[in-house]
């Protein structure tokens, strides 16, 4: 029992959470309703506590935002917590990305010196105790370098702190991402199934990621080095060897790698990027490639449903709930039609 902990259970848990999610169907009748709508409907599919916890001082988006913040917060501890053994040790490896995208939003919060009301109420709420210590170093950090100096004793802390000082926002996040993928990857030993199929997923995302960036750095016309410098090691489809290729031969390059990927949809991925050439904008592929993670993590959770892949499935599942009811209010707040909605989260 030792070796499985209670994993069999924290599985079972995990796939009856996840059907309890919204799906399209409810997704679609969510982006159709109104604003003040939207607020009692999103309370009717699982945050209502939290959204009783917050309405006293909040309202419209500010109100949601903080209720799925604090929910997604307490159910990745819960989560985690339900675990123990070898299975808990591989659902942290997961769920510690958390932590960095926490650490990203001080330090965006610092760099642009967002109002710290506005991050009390909606982007780390402080009626989530979660969030205390990460709101004491935004309100004690006068710049980048204050906030990081007083996280070096994090995990992440000396690669934070090995940024030269004048080291701006993305050199910052650069180095979380790094420090999480090769940290993941140590963490992610042996040949049991669940954790070679935890290490193929981090190999997808670290390939998208890379790939966005290659994207992201030919539109704005970065040097060889700097796209060099960005790109992080342990992708599959675009491996460490490729990529001085990558960085002199730019966005075609890397097109002719992807399509001699046996792993990968090239056909999916070039009509994406077309969609996202039209539209000035990268969500199409975006999407593609979100999509394309969670199918992978999808097959792996049913190809080993008595592990800590549904655990992940679930955790990561949840968070996209949470993320497209967040698009959906901010989008009917800002007016956006529903099909505009409905291309985003429906595809």
């Amino acid at each position: 029992m030792a070796m499985t902990g209670n994993t069999p259970y924290v599985a079972a848990r995990a796939k009856s959470r996840r059907q309890k999610l919204a799906d399209r169907a409810r997704l679609r009748q969510l982006i159709s309703q109104s604003p003040d709508q939207l607020t009692v409907a999103i309370g009717d599919i699982g945050y209502r506590s939290e959204i009783d916890l917050y309405v006293g001082r909040l309202t419209g988006g500010d109100l949601v935002e903080a209720a799925l913040a604090h929910n997604l917060e307490h159910e990745l501890d819960a989560m985690v917590n339900l675990c123990n053994g070898k299975i808990r040790a591989i659902v942290e490896v997961y769920t510690t990305r958390y932590e960095y995208h926490n650490t990203k939003v001080v330090l965006r919060s610092v760099s642009n010196d967002v109002d710290m009301d506005k991050v009390k109420r909606s982007i780390l709420p402080e009626l989530n105790d979660i969030n205390t210590p990460w709101l004491k170093i935004i309100e004690n950090s006068d710049d980048l370098r204050s906030a990081v100096v007083q996280m070096r004793r994090k995990s992440f802390g000396p690669a934070l702190m090995a940024v030269p000082e004048d080291g701006t926002l993305s050199n910052y996040e650069d180095a979380l991402d790094r420090h999480y993928f090769s940290n993941a990857f140590d963490a992610l030993r042996g040949n049991r199934a669940d954790v070679k199929f935890l290490r193929e997923l981090l190999s997808a995302e670290i390939d998208h990621r890379n790939i966005l960036n290659v994207l992201e750095a030919g539109a704005v016309g970065l040097s060889n080095e700097a796209i060099s410098e960005m790109l992080v090691q342990g992708g599959r489809v675009l491996p460490k060897r490729a990529f001085s290729t990558i960085a002199t031969g730019g966005r075609d390059a890397m097109l002719t790698m992807l399509r001699s990927a046996s792993r990968f949809d090239a056909p999916a991925f070039e009509a994406a990027l077309s969609t996202s050439d039209e539209e000035r904008s990268l969500d199409a592929v975006v999407t593609m490639l979100k999509e394309r993670e969670l199918n992978l993590m999808s097959r792996m959770s049913y190809l080993h449903p008595v592990s800590a892949l549904p655990v992940i499935h679930y955790i990561a599942s949840k968070v996209q709930e949470v993320n497209d009811l967040r698009l959906i209010v901010r989008g009917r707040l800002a007016g956006l039609p529903t099909e505009v909605l409905e291309a985003h989260i429906l595809n």
